[in-house]
């Protein structure tokens, strides 16, 4: 919006001109998200105090029953704060902003859902995977529709680390997308389960896509870095800053000890915009390096079940997904945390490596 309405202006007032620049804006998104998440953060914990909107925790696991009755749905000032910061910085006539907060918000609403289901029913169970899954599916389907109707839109994949290899998949590419995005949001969800052990790697996973989205929108910079260029989606950057931004306020709360948990409705909807970011860029391998967490702790979840299934009855790890293996194996909550973060922090140097090494 400040970009819109002060921009054009910058000709009578050079000092405007400054709001051409993304990078400029991306910044400012960040430390609007974050200053505003901080502002608000005390008074929002209070109000989901008030209103009695506490955690269920599973009865599988007992050590985090100290925890119950922490404030969830912290997602909603994850939000409030990105959406906000976004339309505050971003040029509002680009059409690929209005996608990403329309599947940022798409898969909040569904995660909203699902929590206030468990808070009114008074137990961890919310909406059935199915139900879940098929409004994810819903979402996708139609951000998907939108963005092939753009003739500029490639349905070439980008392999890592070989220029030379871009098979294009066709109609096949779209449920590919689809399952990119609602993969990536139920990986987050999963790994949503310990006191800053989400957001941490959403933070960097969203640094990571935020310099990605900036090379694919910028013609030189994609051309000499032999990046797929996607015209127009630079200025998805700027909500990427208010992502980060918005992820760091929170994380100031969620950190252990954690004063309010995300639920639902942030890690579907931070999960679901990785996914999209990923989508955007061309870059869709390249979210399995970089939310390479994610990647694993979903797995540890396959694994389990499917031996579980197949053994009749035995288990690969004391419990999935895998943080709670290592919690359960008397590894303090706090390092495992910080090892989990670290790890991401890695899959994130690698995944940048890519742009150079191809």
């Amino acid at each position: 919006m400040l970009y819109n309405l002060l921009y054009p202006l910058s000709d009578e007032f050079p000092l405007f001109n400054v709001f051409r620049y993304i990078t400029f804006r991306a910044v400012w998104a960040l430390l609007t998200a974050l200053l505003l998440s901080i502002l608000l953060g005390p008074r929002f914990i209070k109000w989901l105090q008030r209103i009695k909107c506490g955690q269920y925790i599973q009865e599988e696991v007992a050590c985090h029953s100290g925890k119950a009755g922490t404030p969830t749905m912290g997602g909603l000032l994850i939000g409030f704060t990105m959406i906000t910061s976004s339309l505050l910085w971003c040029d509002l006539t680009n059409t690929r902003v209005w996608l990403t907060l329309f599947v940022f918000t798409g898969f909040g609403l569904v995660g909203f859902i699902d929590d206030f289901s468990k808070l009114r029913r008074k137990r961890n169970k919310g909406l059935s995977a199915k139900a879940k899954f098929l409004w994810q599916m819903a979402i996708t389907a139609v951000v998907m529709w939108v963005l092939v109707q753009d003739p500029a839109y490639s349905t070439q994949l980008s392999v890592p680390f070989f220029k030379n290899i871009t098979p294009d998949l066709g109609w096949l590419y779209l449920p590919f997308a689809m399952f990119v995005m609602v993969g990536a949001s139920n990986g987050v969800n999963l790994t949503d389960g310990m006191d800053g052990l989400a957001i941490g790697p959403t933070i960097i996973a969203g640094i990571v896509f935020s310099v990605f989205i900036y090379v694919a929108g910028h013609a030189q910079i994609s051309s000499y870095l032999q990046v797929p260029a996607v015209p127009g989606v630079g200025e998805v950057t700027v909500v990427c800053g208010a992502l980060i931004g918005a992820g760091m306020g929170f994380l100031w709360f969620n950190a252990y000890p954690a004063q309010v948990f995300m639920g639902d409705v942030g890690s579907l909807s931070l999960g679901g915009t990785l996914g999209f970011l990923a989508v955007l860029c061309k870059q869709e391998l390249i979210l399995l390096v970089a939310g390479g967490l994610f990647v694993v702790e979903t797995l540890s979840v396959i694994l389990q079940v499917g031996y579980f299934k197949f053994s009749g009855g035995k288990r690969i790890f004391r419990m999935a997904p895998l943080h709670h293996h290592f919690e359960l194996k008397g590894i303090p909550e706090s390092k495992v945390i910080i090892r989990f973060w670290i790890t991401s922090a890695l899959l994130g140097l690698v995944a940048l490596s890519v742009l150079k090494l191809r």
